[in-house]
């Protein structure tokens, strides 16, 4: 008897949704700057926007120049600080660095892809922080919490898809 009821179930379209099993989802574990609860800014990721042209001297000008936007993102709570860059050169990127720092504090950890920009700079700030002149202008406490650098992988954009996502939302609106 159970032979001959089995298949019937089966083909029964209501009982076979009836007693099916919900799927679950896989999804990979967030990484743990993102799941820690911490001040704003403390873990930070940055990725450059553009290039934009801007027009420079007064109003009137025709004369315009190339650009680009420094996008800060917080690992925390997404909030996006943007700061306009003249030039894709580590120093540029230093400079940008220092101004969000003086608006939004120290970081802590920085995440971004392996521009030729950021690690250069990442190379150029680790010999800041190792020199002399850095030690006797800082405070102890900030030579103690100088902050790290990440890189994500090379050719795996989609490690920084929370900056990748906030560079999505500025082109569009831009």
């Amino acid at each position: 008897m159970k032979q001959v009821i089995h298949p019937m179930l089966n083909r029964c379209l209501p009982c076979f949704k009836l007693k099916a099993a919900a799927s679950q989802q896989r999804v990979g574990q967030l990484p743990l700057a993102r799941v820690t609860v911490s001040l704003p800014f403390v873990n930070a990721g940055i990725d450059y926007v553009g290039p934009f042209e801007i027009k420079s001297g007064n109003t009137r000008s025709k004369t315009t120049t190339k650009c680009y936007v420094a996008l800060f993102i917080c690992m925390a709570t997404k909030a996006i600080q943007l700061e306009l860059v003249s030039t894709l050169t580590s120093e540029a990127f230093i400079a940008a660095l220092r101004r969000s720092i003086a608006r939004r504090g120290l970081i802590d950890h920085l995440y971004s892809d392996n521009g030729s920009n950021f690690v250069g700079a990442n190379r150029e700030l680790k010999v800041f922080f190792k020199s002399e002149q850095f030690l006797r202008q800082v405070y102890n406490y900030a030579a103690k919490t100088q902050f790290q650098l990440h890189f994500i992988p090379p050719n795996s954009p989609h490690f920084g898809g929370l900056w990748e996502a906030g560079v999505k939302s500025l082109k569009y609106r831009w």
